[in-house]
């Protein structure tokens, strides 16, 4: 035999040796039990089913192991499992033991909350085709604590409620109320065919849509098939449908909207969670059922407002009797909000508004309470929540007037209403005092330093002008000037004291008012800003708390939309910016600012019952070119100049075209103004 084949045959004996000596080795039960609760814990319920005893996969077939276990934990919502046991350091068997018992360890979480438990899992031994193995002696009990093998597992949703949303006063602006739903029984259609074509015409479908409601896979003659929810206060539909053959009418929970119309973008609506927002709140505890927040201070403080589902894990025999719950948690409801907002003060400024295209703040200016958040036109929250059909969405989508639009949160040109601010910072500035006259010759001026034919226009000729007068018939020319006596730097800055360029301290999503595009760069664009034109853009909501320094002694009021803890009705007021001007400078601008005589651009009309006002009217013009007629937009801002306690923001687009009782421009939203502070004043 030559050296290579013997040292061939030498690898071939020593393998054989190694091979012996490793199959000769006894697998410890406890190895086995190792990999099982890793199969376990990964959820292997193929890899588990393999280390059964032959007698336990007697009883159940891999099929019917995997699906049926997996069923169950997908049904438990289980996460986060964790299998253990403590594994001795060292085992020693006789022969004569054919099985042992570990103790084992289960947590995880659940619908139903945290779920533990402990047992005593049987192995034993197993020998076949001379070989000797470890297998689990399988009981239902080990992958659910009670479990049995005919026995059924049952979850109970426990519902939570959605916390409501009131005013100041109590008043409902979301409320758990009761809706209608309107369906069909199928078997009592006969010889009726006609209840789906007057059914269709009653709810606004139509007969095509009732239908294949009626056509769905799991209708029976004796179903109930919903075909459209509608508000519980449409009577009249309501008792026009149940009069029809075959139609049901069934009350049904919904969220309903009392303040409709009037509060719709503020308070919003709510609808089915979308896979989006399910896929983005994965573990929040949401379900593909659930409602959430959709628009408006629903989606704002849906975390708030939202109720906690409860749930019960229920053991069941295979009839669904009751055994025992295995973990049960209780629900949790949603917490009510409480707002500074004064329902009745949303609902006259929004029927005063009468559908024009606009907004609207109102607020308390000694305390910061906003009572009000309008914008029109607007939309019935109540279609959404109980489910808007496509037709009546895409009516709202093509609207020219644009009802979706919130445009209290939006920014406007703020015209007139501007020149109180550039008065407070000219005056802080000392680029002028109250007495600080200005000769204006004629209705036109342009500076020296100017190119072209820009030029600044004012509707007055009055040939000297004070700070009084020019607030009082509103001269562009006098604040212009006043603007650039102030000076670029001075200005700006002074604006951003007044709000602009800086986020809102409020909750709501409101947009930031701007001083210019970028910034202002030249003379032209400051005197235009000084009566508020340019490139300025304000919301109607930072307007009146820049408002509110006039009578809060230079400081403007912090706004609060949520009540304080102690559900007081009024409260120490704070300031978001203090010392924007002097107690004196604001109480002059405070004064000049009353309205009361004929020469004030906001003194008519007369309305018997107005209290006294002081404001500032303002008319946003957007031409294409200096001296052609463009779009004009109507401001008036407004407080009751005795023991101020509600100061009005309004604008109103497209004044141009208003001519009601004689009105137009700016006077037409006096006019609404007026008879608002007439309403909630009285």
């Amino acid at each position: 035999m030559n050296l290579k084949r013997f040292m061939l045959l030498s690898l071939v004996i020593l393998g054989a040796v190694l091979l012996s000596s490793c199959s000769d080795k006894k697998a410890e039960p406890s190895d086995v039990f190792t990999k099982f609760t890793k199969a376990w814990n990964n959820q292997d319920y193929k890899k588990m089913y393999t280390q059964l005893t032959p007698h336990a996969q007697k009883t159940i077939t891999q099929k019917k192991f995997v699906k049926r276990y997996k069923a169950i934990y997908d049904g438990i919502e289980m996460q986060n499992l964790k299998v253990s046991f403590s594994k001795p350091k060292k085992e020693k068997y006789p022969n004569d033991i054919n099985s042992t018992h570990y103790t084992y360890h289960v947590t995880m979480n659940t619908v139903a909350g945290h779920l533990s438990y402990s047992n005593k899992a049987v192995l034993k031994k197993t020998i076949k085709d001379h070989a000797t193995t470890w297998k689990v002696d399988w009981q239902p009990s080990m992958i659910l604590t009670g479990l049995k093998k005919d026995a059924l597992i049952n979850v109970k949703t426990l519902e939570s409620t959605r916390g409501e949303i009131v005013d100041r006063n109590q008043q409902p602006l979301a409320m758990n109320g009761q809706a209608s739903q309107i369906g069909i029984f199928p078997a009592k259609l006969e010889g009726h065919e006609d209840t789906k074509a007057k059914l269709a015409n009653l709810l606004a479908t139509s007969t095509a849509t009732i239908t294949n409601a009626l056509s769905a896979s799991w209708v029976t003659p004796e179903s109930f098939v919903p075909i459209k929810t509608v508000s519980a206060d449409q009577t009249d539909l309501i008792d026009k449908a149940r009069n029809l053959p075959g139609v049901l009418i069934q009350s049904i929970p919904a969220r309903v909207y009392p303040c409709g119309q009037a509060c719709s973008h503020l308070i919003g609506y709510v609808g089915s969670i979308t896979k989006e927002q399910l896929d983005k709140n994965k573990g929040q505890g949401y379900t593909d059922s659930s409602i959430v927040g959709k628009n408006g201070l629903e989606l704002l403080y849906e975390d708030q407002l939202r109720g906690r589902d409860g749930a019960e894990i229920i053991l069941t025999d295979s009839n669904h009797n009751p055994i025992k719950t295995i973990a049960k948690k209780d629900p949790t409801n949603g917490k009510d909000l409480q707002l500074t907002i004064d329902r009745s003060v949303q609902e006259t400024i929004y029927k005063h508004m009468n559908g024009d295209s606009g907004a609207a703040t109102a607020i308390n200016p000694k305390t910061g309470d906003v009572l009000a958040l309008v914008s029109t036109p607007a939309f019935d929250p109540n279609s959404f929540s109980l489910g808007i059909s496509t037709a009546n969405y895409q009516q709202l989508l093509k609207d020219p007037n644009n009802p979706l639009l919130n445009r209290f949160t939006q920014t406007y040109a703020p015209g007139s209403t501007q020149k109180p601010l550039t008065a407070s910072i000219a005056l802080t500035q000392k680029a002028i005092i109250p007495d600080t006259t200005i000769k204006i010759n004629g209705l036109t001026w342009r500076d020296p330093s100017w190119k072209g034919d820009f030029h600044i226009t004012r509707e007055d000729s009055l040939p000297e002008v004070n700070l009084k007068s020019a607030l009082t018939v509103s001269d562009n020319i006098y604040f212009a000037q006043v603007a650039l006596k102030t000076g670029i730097d001075n200005f700006t800055s002074g604006m951003k004291n007044f709000g602009f360029n800086e986020k809102l301290p409020f909750p709501y999503a409101i947009k930031n008012s701007q001083i210019a595009n970028s910034e202002i760069s030249d003379t032209g664009l400051l005197a235009n800003s000084g009566y508020g034109q340019g490139q300025l853009l304000v919301n109607p909501l930072l307007l009146a708390l820049d408002y509110s320094a006039f009578v809060d002694k230079g400081n403007i009021i912090k706004p609060q939309l949520l009540m304080n803890l102690n559900n007081n009705t009024s409260h120490t007021p704070s300031y978001w910016k203090k010392n924007v001007l002097s107690a004196t400078n604001a109480q002059t601008i405070s004064k000049d600012l009353e309205i009361t005589g004929p020469s004030d651009t906001a003194y008519l009309p007369q309305i018997p019952g107005v209290p006294p006002l002081a404001g500032k009217t303002g008319t946003a013009e957007h031409k294409e070119k200096q001296g052609t007629q463009g779009k004009d937009d109507g401001w008036f801002v407004a407080y009751n100049s005795k023991n101020p306690r509600l100061l009005i923001s309004m604008m109103i687009e497209n004044v141009q075209n208003q001519h009601s009782n004689n009105l137009r421009g700016s006077s037409y939203v006096v006019d609404k103004v007026k008879r608002s502070f007439k309403d909630i004043l009285k």
